[in-house]
């Protein structure tokens, strides 16, 4: 986070009359939240990196689109547009995330050091309305989107296993021919089933319509927009916006439209994996709970765990095909790339619960329960699944902020109604390697730099 800052710092100092950076809020542990704009334009853009503790791309991608906006006067006064890129808008989630960003970037390095804060304090979403938003960095970004009235506003997200697609609360023709181009181009997999719009409609391949809001259940939170959120807070100005996920570990059959020849045995086998996982993860917790602690540390960590064993069981029964709800809505016809989306989200909220128990037993600072030894185990195994299982490999940084960065842009030019043609293909990433850090077979020819440097 500090590195961020004092980058973004660095090129305002080298275009003080183009760029600027304010400080716009103040996170709960005193962090200041930086906002980076460039140029002066009547019209605004707004582009939210690490809206999620552990999707760190988005703060490498605002430092591209800002060089390139300082770069292409198209980006900015042509256009009369000020682009605003506010570098992370949780920072003190993002840092308990820095223990991975230095690499070694593999499966067991990423999970061992994972944190997301639990549901409810995930700045983006708005459980309460608007009106009702507690926490100061959703108070910030309210405060930032009335204030701008951005026409188009973008929330960088990142998927760790998986690949890239796009979300919109307004439709954007075009927008899913420039994801492919961009997609083919850097070799980054296009998800065309993601669990997150499992019931949202489709506009093109990996490209979404989210819903407007509606109230719902936990587990319906993501998969039916059943809470309200700071992307749709700006859709009273006119505002479009698009949620641009980058995948870290990419997974090729996530794009495999083919149909699969036995359904319901692929839904059996996830379904039942996620309730023997969740059981065994309740184990666990149950043993290691007494001797955690009872401090701020513990109880951040202890509510997300909360939060995935909670759901896990519902979602497991939303897929099984032997258990019948007559509520339940109906899955959406399953292909390869669906089945294995789902196989995928199953055993990430397993990996995730195991990660954050194995940071609280660690942090303890002592094991009574044993636990330590039976959660690497899991966490191994489980991670062996993702990359020996699904193919699940590393995709530089480099990669993924160029991807993130071209998606964006191309979003932003019709957002404005100002499409450009399209880029001549694009000269080798110069950061982007076999990556050393990983230990994984590369998706590319040349090593990135530690994340965190990106």
């Amino acid at each position: 986070m500090d590195e961020l800052s004092a980058r973004a710092a660095t090129l305002v100092a080298r275009h003080p009359h183009r760029a600027r950076l304010r400080r716009v809020g103040t996170s709960r542990a005193d962090t200041p939240m930086w906002l980076l704009s460039v140029g002066r334009g009547s019209r605004h853009t707004l582009i939210v990196a690490g809206p999620h503790a552990n999707e760190p791309v988005g703060g490498a991608t605002v430092l591209r689109l800002a060089e390139r906006a300082l770069a292409d006067p198209r980006l900015s006064d042509a256009a009369d547009t000020t682009w605003n890129l506010l570098l992370s808008l949780d920072p003190d989630g993002s840092r308990r995330n820095e223990g991975w960003l230095s690499g070694p970037y593999t499966l067991g390095h990423y999970f061992r050091n994972f944190f997301r804060p639990g549901f409810l304090e995930q700045p983006e979403w708005l459980p309460d309305g608007a009106a009702g938003a507690v926490l100061p960095e959703t108070r910030a970004l309210l405060d930032l989107q009335d204030e701008l009235r951005p026409f188009f506003q973008c929330s960088l997200h990142g998927v760790d296993v998986g690949g890239g697609f796009v979300e919109l609360t307004r439709e954007l023709p075009g927008i899913a021919q420039r994801v492919a181009h961009t997609a083919a181009r850097l070799g980054i997999p296009r998800e065309l089933s993601p669990y997150d719009t499992l019931y949202w409609p489709r506009l093109g391949p990996a490209v979404y319509r989210i819903p407007p809001p509606r109230r719902g259940d936990l587990a319906a939170a993501i998969t039916e927009a059943a809470v309200e959120s700071t992307w749709f807070h700006p859709h009273r100005y006119g505002t479009v916006t698009a949620v641009v996920e980058a995948p870290m570990w990419g997974v090729t059959a996530v794009e495999d439209a083919s149909p699969s020849p036995d359904a319901d045995a692929v839904l059996r086998t996830v379904s039942r994996a996620l309730r023997r996982d969740t059981r065994l993860l309740e184990g666990i917790l149950a043993r290691v709970r007494p001797s955690a602690g009872a401090g701020p540390d513990a109880a951040r960590l202890l509510a997300p765990v909360d939060d995935y064993l909670l759901v896990g069981p519902g979602l497991a029964d939303s897929w099984d095909p032997d258990v019948h709800d007559g509520a339940a809505r109906p899955l959406p016809p399953l292909d390869t790339s669906r089945l294995t989306t789902l196989a995928i989200s199953g055993r990430r909220v397993a990996l995730r619960t195991a990660g954050l128990l194995h940071q609280l037993v660690t942090r303890a600072g002592h094991d009574p329960a044993g636990a330590l030894p039976e959660l690497d185990r899991l966490i191994d195994a489980w991670c062996a699944d993702y990359r020996d299982g699904y193919g699940a490999r590393w995709i530089p940084v480099a990669r993924q902020a160029e991807y993130q960065a071209r998606v964006v842009l191309a979003a932003f030019e019709l957002a404005a109604g100002r499409p450009r043609p399209e880029p001549a293909p694009p000269s080798p990433c110069p950061d982007d390697r076999a990556d050393s850090h990983s230990g994984e077979p590369p998706w590319s020819s040349e090593p990135a730099v530690p994340m965190h440097r990106e």
